[in-house]
């Protein structure tokens, strides 16, 4: 399929709108060779993760929502320790060899990291961060959608090899009337933005090697001379990573919303998606097989990409400030990867017309489908989202986001809060900055401001149930204590634990919390009601809810309690795909019939 004509001077905006059109028309129609990608890969945690992506790929085919003919698989990370995307990586570069054999030497591969239990951003957790639902697109768009989307130009222009993205962030950019992002040099490239400095602190940043174009162009091809992993301020400046302004240089900062960079600013230049050619990806598994088994945590960026480079040096390699979990073998598996892949290049595309967005949090979910993020304009994110509610005044800069749910006319939605897969009845009021997901709300309630509530269906010993987290979105799901004595340093809707525990006449005891006992957190915490019906789940949850803001009284002695751990294990995905399926069919019916009354 040819690319659309593209305009000069086309915007971020119009390019953007042109990379979804394109996608638009390939929904649900069969590829040609060279025409899409040969596969695509969604990694998982486990086997649980890997069956319910399964599932929801099945329905998304089943409904003509991806192109067809594409090889589409799911691949788990195999059991025991965690190996983190680089792990994962590894382990995904086998399972193509198994089922392709030498095959898969010629196929242009897409591989998303998918295998986190989203615990920053708990409404994906069940479903998964590819899965995410965003406010634009009839039916709805996922995050998967949207990176097939923006990286339809990318397989007609890539040798075979694989590209390699995370499931949680998006990538806007936009080039020349004539140009193509290429990926067909030996070894590594990796996409470039232009970031300030703070951004560059949670991101990998590239030290270019010198460059004498004066102006900048939306294109540029760079050699990498090192990569910089969640460097410091210091750092970059002491390792020339700091760029001074050139010419025409207008676009904003990757990751922001300033609408210009200011010509007097400095900046660096970060990261975001990856690709490898099928020599090196074929070099990375051999090593695979040599070593057996990972028992670490490997980062696909850090210990892959700081290895590659002229100015590479090993001693990354016992720079464990940026890692999750220290492992003793850790330091021993970073050197054997460093002394695999030097000397490999690394080609840097430097798109300076760009911006790298991540909606991995609460925080930058609610901002961006709610607040006064670019993001909006830039890919369209609606208001109202194939949803039955009241209109909402167009004049309000900060609006809820009503996504595939229906309201009752008489609801309430404040600003800043966002409604997924739900249906709320008559009188609901839903505060500001709240997440609402999977919910049925029959009769008169009162969700408070910051309140995020979850649904999920369960299968318990052969028997439908259902069970609601309910917190606040700024809770730390992941913040974590060792021992039964600081529970009272973990808060819950910013009260302490401990507090609320007496309000529900919860007893501190080891069997208050699921899994790890030395690692204590919101996250693994039994108090979560489980009940026979959706709208009950969420009624009772709703009230321990109000009963910590309220400081009353409100005991779960009598239910059947559940950690959010416990909830992901129990999950039934087909009950809570067929409840999303229930209310589009409603919304979808609603609509004819609304149509045929305007055309008499």
């Amino acid at each position: 399929m040819e690319a659309e004509s593209r305009p000069a001077g086309e915007s971020l905006q119009e390019a953007t709108q042109r990379r979804l059109r394109r996608f638009s028309e390939l929904r649900g129609k069969s590829m040609a060779a060279g025409e899409f990608w040969d596969i695509v890969v969604i990694t998982a945690a486990n086997e649980k993760q890997e069956l319910a992506y399964k599932q929801q790929l099945s329905e998304k085919l089943k409904k003509k929502e991806l192109p067809l003919g594409v090889k589409y698989h799911v691949f788990a990370d195999p059991p025991g320790a965690k190996i983190g995307n680089g792990g994962a990586t590894l382990c995904a570069l086998r399972c193509l060899e198994k089922l392709y054999g030498d095959e898969w030497n010629s196929f242009t591969i897409l591989l998303i990291h998918s295998g986190g239990y989203s615990q920053r951003l708990p409404s994906s957790s069940a479903l998964g961060k590819i899965f995410t639902a965003l406010p634009f697109g009839s039916p709805i768009y996922q995050m998967l959608e949207l990176k097939l989307a923006m990286y339809i130009d990318f397989p007609s222009h890539m040798n075979p090899g694989i590209l390699i993205t995370c499931a949680d962030d998006i990538e806007l950019y936009c080039i020349g009337e004539s140009e193509f992002i290429r990926f067909d040099k030996p070894g590594f490239t990796a996409l470039a933005h232009p970031s300030s400095l703070t951004v560059g602190t949670t991101h990998g940043v590239f030290v270019l090697e010198p460059f004498n174009h004066l102006e900048y162009r939306d294109l540029e091809y760079r050699s990498c001379h090192r990569y910089l992993h969640k460097p410091s301020i210091e750092e970059m400046y002491e390792f020339d990573a700091v760029c001074r302004p050139r010419k025409f240089f207008q676009q904003g900062f990757a990751g922001s919303d300033i609408p210009s960079l200011k010509l007097e600013a400095e900046y660096v230049y970060t990261d975001s998606l990856f690709y490898m050619d099928h020599n090196t990806a074929k070099k990375l598994l051999a090593f695979y097989e040599q070593i057996g088994m990972l028992h670490c945590e490997i980062d696909a960026y850090g210990d892959f990409l700081q290895a590659l480079g002229p100015g590479a040096t090993v001693e990354y390699t016992k720079n464990t400030l940026n890692v999750t979990k220290e492992e003793s073998e850790l330091v021993d598996m970073r050197q054997r990867i460093f002394h695999l892949l030097k000397g490999t290049p690394l080609n840097v595309v430097v798109l300076n017309n760009s911006k790298f967005y991540h909606i991995g949090t609460t925080e930058e979910y609610l901002f961006h489908f709610t607040g006064d993020s670019s993001l909006k304009s830039e890919l369209g994110l609606q208001s109202i989202a194939f949803s039955l509610f009241p209109s909402i005044p167009e004049c309000s800069t900060n609006k809820p986001c009503i996504i595939q749910s229906i309201l009752n006319s008489t609801c309430s939605v404040k600003p800043g809060s966002v409604v997924e897969y739900s249906r709320l009845g008559p009188d609901v009021s839903v505060g500001e900055n709240c997440i609402i997901s999977g919910a049925y709300v029959k009769t008169t309630a009162v969700l408070p401001a910051y309140s995020f509530v979850c649904s999920l269906s369960l299968k318990m010993n052969g028997h439908l149930k259902y069970s609601t987290m309910a917190c606040g979105v700024q809770d730390n799901l992941k913040k974590n204590v060792k021992t039964l004595s600081d529970v009272k340093l973990l808060q819950f809707f910013g009260v302490c634990l401990l507090s609320c525990l007496d309000i529900w006449n919860l007893k501190v005891t080891e069997e208050l919390f699921s899994g790890n006992k030395s690692c204590l957190s919101l996250w693994n915490a039994r108090i979560f009601p489980v009940c026979s019906s959706l709208s009950d789940s969420v009624t009772t949850s709703l009230k321990m809810l109000n009963a910590v803001q309220n400081k009353s009284t409100f005991s779960l002695n009598n239910y059947k309690l559940l950690s959010i751990e416990e909830m992901l294990f129990y999950k039934d995905v087909e009950d809570m795909i067929t409840y999303r399926e229930q209310i589009s069919l409603e919304i979808t019916l609603n609509r004819k019939q609304s149509d045929l009354e305007t055309s008499y």
